[in-house]
């Protein structure tokens, strides 16, 4: 059988999540933090990335009052998004080791 695989948008947001709940724009502005604006997700892309994660199992979404007063919808990593996002994580940096080794091969790249 072979074994579901995901893009990376869906590994970046795993990944976010794994460290601590948060709402959406939390996650985009701390993405962008983390990768030094490499990564700069929009609302357009998280969402559908969000519902769908939401759909298989791998996040939960709840409300909770920010300190504002107003409601936000936070995301939490489930136990089974968390055995999938070490898995992924696994099969990315295999994935990036071999890339490199390759690329350390041609001369003046690396």
């Amino acid at each position: 059988m072979k074994k579901q695989s995901i893009d990376h948008a869906h590994l970046l947001v795993l990944s976010l999540l794994a460290g601590e709940d948060m709402y959406g724009y939390q996650m985009i502005v701390e993405l962008a933090r983390r990768s030094d604006h490499t990564f700069e997700m929009k609302e357009g892309t998280l969402y559908p990335v969000l519902h769908g994660l939401e759909r298989q199992g791998l996040v939960e979404a709840y409300q909770q009052e920010a300190p504002t007063g107003r409601m936000r919808k936070y995301y939490h990593l489930t136990r089974k998004g968390g055995a999938f996002l070490k898995d992924e994580a696994s099969s990315w940096q295999a994935y990036a080791g071999a890339v490199n080794a390759v690329l350390r091969c041609a001369p003046g790249l690396l």
